[in-house]
């Protein structure tokens, strides 16, 4: 064995060709001995010359000189603790492969040579110490990057090497996460693959006992805000970490940590989660579910109103991820609470009413502070800078909304209409807007009425889709007198009927579910608009005119397309009906072609009890107004 110095490594080894010679000759050598040697020196060469550390060419030849078949014997021998010398072989195993996974080109860390050492890597992390144990997920972490890497991962059969030390490295779980995420980008998934994340789950989940979960909670919320494995059995105990959290005064990394895990779970699995974060079956005065959403909507509050100043800090996106958590988790409490409201089989509310209607209270006015910070982000994005002298801002931009100020206030990074947090936030507003009858509530929110409609049209060249959560607050606007005129104000029927018009010439109600719910909405806000109103407007038989030129679809379609098909005819018969007779006469060829249209949707669909009695009623309105 080569000498060593005082402190225990081999001595420094100089850059010479003989000695770079020697040392492939030793990691070629058939003996262990020798070749340990030459692994023990070649971490020396690379820790101490930058020059070959910076050259790829030479890194790949020393790489290409070592056994692969020697590396997995020291990380196997090195995992016997019976091997006085194990400590020593699993350290330069460990170490002489992270090396070279950092020097090499990912191209290179994704091939056998490398992915083929993981079983072994994970076999040894619970035999590892100190620094090696982070060198050691480390590498891992690297390996499973890629496809092959994560294949390798998902093969080995038992990992709980892994899992037992996860409390205390915190990186065990990031190596899951990226290994499970890779497998499935690979096109893998199905039942074995979901059972192989149940079981380490459930393992991670027992082995968190008595500990704060933090990491956990936050593993859990980074990796199913991204997938979604079957029939969980983790659930329960993992529900119970997170109330204890909530309960216990959980530290700001705690805070975000609950939080996440629970947005993320709870639209993964959102019956199952609901019940066990808002339902209250302890019968309490306050149970968990009123602290959780009321905890919730104070972070909101106490937050949103610092957000807009520190849009372009460093601290945003950790902020505006938090509270688009917070957002999310409120949204589903809403959901489920007017869900278990109709549903005439509970026998008791999700919690007491005391607790309910101060929960009402305080959503209403998070909502209001929500409100008022929409209104300030998206006037700082379009309007220019306060504060500015004007010729500092007198250059303008022309855009299918209108003309903007080129210099405002907004993120270097996202839109408005591109963050995730407006998307979260308005979907939790406009759900509320929808459900709760608080019309003093929905006057504020009238005041966001252009923002609804504008990007309502941006939606289509967007990256986010804000139509649905869009039309879902317009359906609580229009309940109103004063929404129904900012919404006809800002020429709100024209864009939403020809979007409706549009979608109908293209028959996207018959391929896409989510489509044909967006039309059957656009349908449900009209129909509030005309009746509502109680007159037909001269500009709303433009919507007639597009439905008359319809080619309607041949053939069965989806039972979300046959409604959306059902209700643009009644709509039709409402605007139709409530239009005076000088209008209908402009008409009656426009008429006539619905009434043909009519017919045609009857012969499809007339047969179907749940659709028999609407049809028959649309062919008679039609009839009379011929």
């Amino acid at each position: 064995m080569a000498s060593e110095n005082s402190s225990g490594a081999p001595p420094p080894l100089k850059q010479d060709g003989n000695n770079v010679a020697k040392l492939k000759t030793l990691l070629k050598a058939k003996d262990d001995t020798q070749r340990f040697v030459g692994l023990a020196l070649l971490k020396s060469l690379l820790d101490n010359t930058p020059e070959i550390r910076n050259d790829e060419t030479a890194v790949r030849d020393l790489w290409s000189h070592i056994s692969p078949k020697f590396l997995d014997r020291l990380l196997r021998t090195g995992s016997n603790p019976s091997n006085g010398n194990a400590k020593d072989m699993l350290d330069i195993g460990v170490s002489i492969l992270h090396t070279f996974s950092v020097l090499l080109p990912a191209a290179d860390t994704a091939s056998a040579s490398f992915t083929a050492r993981v079983p072994s890597l994970v076999g040894a992390a619970l035999y590892s110490t100190g620094e090696t144990t982070g060198l050691l997920l480390q590498l891992l972490y690297t390996l499973v990057n890629s496809k092959d890497g994560a294949d390798s991962f998902m093969a080995v059969e038992d990992t709980t090497p892994l899992t037992e030390i996860a409390t205390t490295h915190p990186m065990v779980l990031d190596v899951f996460c990226r290994a499970w995420l890779n497998h499935m980008a690979g096109g893998a998934a199905g039942a074995p693959f979901s059972q192989k994340i149940d079981a380490v789950l459930n393992s991670l989940v027992v082995n968190f006992k008595g500990t704060d979960a933090v990491t956990y909670l936050a593993f859990l919320g980074s990796f199913f805000s991204q997938a979604t494995p079957e029939n969980p059995k983790w659930i329960p105990p993992t529900a119970t970490y997170m109330q204890r959290l909530v309960t216990s005064r959980p530290t700001p990394e705690a805070r975000v940590a609950y939080t996440s895990a629970a947005a993320a779970l709870l639209q993964a699995y959102p019956e199952q989660m609901s019940a066990l974060l808002f339902k209250d079956a302890t019968n309490t005065e306050k149970p968990f579910g009123y602290l959780f959403v009321n905890l919730l909507l104070i972070d909101i509050r106490s937050s949103i109103p610092t957000l807009l100043a520190s849009l372009n800090s460093p601290d945003y996106k950790h902020t505006s991820k938090r509270l688009s958590a917070d957002f999310d988790i409120i949204c589903l409490f809403i959901g489920y609470l007017v869900r278990s409201l109709e549903d005439e089989s509970l026998e008791t509310l999700v919690m007491p009413p005391d607790s309910l209607f101060r929960l009402r209270k305080s959503i209403s006015e998070t909502m209001s502070v929500t409100i008022e910070y929409i209104r300030d982000r998206w006037d700082a994005a379009r309007s220019g800078v306060m504060g500015l002298d004007p010729a500092a801002r007198a250059s303008k931009t022309e855009t299918n909304a209108g003309s903007h100020h080129t210099l405002a206030w907004d993120s270097i990074d996202s839109l408005a209409e591109e963050d995730p947090f407006m998307l979260s936030a308005l979907r939790a507003l406009t759900l509320w807007l929808r459900e709760d009858e608080n019309d003093q509530l929905r006057k504020e929110g009238t005041g966001l009425m252009d923002i609804l409609i504008e990007l309502f049209t941006s939606s289509a060249a967007s990256k986010l889709d804000f139509r649905p959560p869009v039309l879902v607050g317009l359906e609580g606007l229009v309940a109103i007198d004063q929404g129904r005129g900012l919404f006809l104000q800002q020429n709100g029927w024209t864009i939403l009927g020809k979007d409706l018009i549009r979608s109908l010439q293209n028959h996207v109600e018959t391929r896409d579910e989510r489509d044909a719910t967006v039309c059957i909405d656009i349908v449900r806000i009209l129909l509030a608009v005309a009746e509502g109103e109680g007159a037909t407007q001269e500009a709303w038989l433009d919507f007639i005119t597009g439905v008359a030129a319809w080619d309607v679809p041949e053939g069965n379609t989806v039972s979300t397309a046959r409604d959306t098909h059902v209700a643009v005819l009644q709509l039709c018969c409402t605007v139709l009906a409530q239009a005076n007779q000088g209008m209908r006469s402009r008409y009656k060829h426009s008429i006539a072609a619905i009434a043909g249209i009519a017919t045609r949707i009857n012969d499809q669909i007339g047969h179907l009890s749940e659709y028999n009695e609407q049809m028959n009623d649309v062919i008679a309105t039609l009839d009379k107004l011929r």
